[in-house]
């Protein structure tokens, strides 16, 4: 197989620095959204065990879950691509 010799570079496209503002105030945002999303899904998860709702409590238990885990995907996409890549990402 060839090595077409192409590699990722930070200097041939202009706004470059844009998008990385963009991307990690996306992060930022998506980061607080699980923050929100975890209160709100354990208050569920409380209430639920409560008032001896099971469904409510079921929910409130997989959202507490699902708001973990993306939060630990969102916080290690940064690693998860410079693991998997190889590039250097600063």
């Amino acid at each position: 197989m060839q090595d077409p010799g192409v590699k990722p570079n930070t200097y041939g496209l202009p706004g470059l620095p844009a998008v990385q503002t963009l991307a990690g105030a996306t992060i930022t945002f998506a980061l607080v959204s699980c923050v929100v999303a975890l209160i709100i899904s354990a208050a569920a998860w409380a209430l639920g065990n409560i008032n001896s709702n099971a469904h409510v409590a079921s929910r409130g238990r997989i959202g507490v879950l699902a708001s973990l885990g993306a939060a630990i995907l969102i916080g290690s996409a940064n690693a998860l691509i410079r693991f998997f890549s190889g590039i250097s990402i600063s």
